[in-house]
């Protein structure tokens, strides 16, 4: 190859000859290289499809709603929430680390909310279940 770069410095040009030997040896070496990587014995990491966001069902339900993000699954921290929604009142909901873990394996999961009172309703409760798709 030096030979070729020689000949450029003297000339000034490559000839259709030299300039499609040496992107034959360009091509080739980046063959070599990639033939080399799919034969090492490394193995290349598998890509993950993030669990996606879960809107939950709930039962008796007036304007309430909650959702689990694909991020809190993923992260799978015991998280506690308001399924508020448009609601004139407020329940939460615990969802533990197991739960998380049960969604993430694409598994329902149902929990009752808090007790909360409301003026429309008196106290009451709601059951909310999570199915991953």
């Amino acid at each position: 190859m030096s030979d070729h770069v020689d000949s450029f410095e003297k000339c000034g040009s490559l000839t259709r000859r030299e300039f499609t030997l040496d992107a034959a040896l360009a091509l080739l070496a980046g063959c070599v290289i990639t033939i080399s990587d799919a034969c090492s014995s490394a193995t290349s990491p598998t890509s993950v499809t993030p669990p996606a966001d879960i809107t939950g069902v709930i039962s008796a339900n007036h304007s309430h709603t909650g959702v689990i993000t694909g991020a809190q699954i993923t992260a799978g921290n015991a998280i506690t929430f308001s399924i508020q929604g448009t609601a004139v009142h407020s329940h939460t909901l615990s969802i533990t680390q197991a739960d998380l873990t049960t969604l993430k394996n694409r598994q329902s999961v149902a929990k009752d909310s808090s007790t909360d009172n409301s003026n429309t309703y008196g106290v009451h409760s709601h059951i909310v279940t999570f199915t991953p798709a």
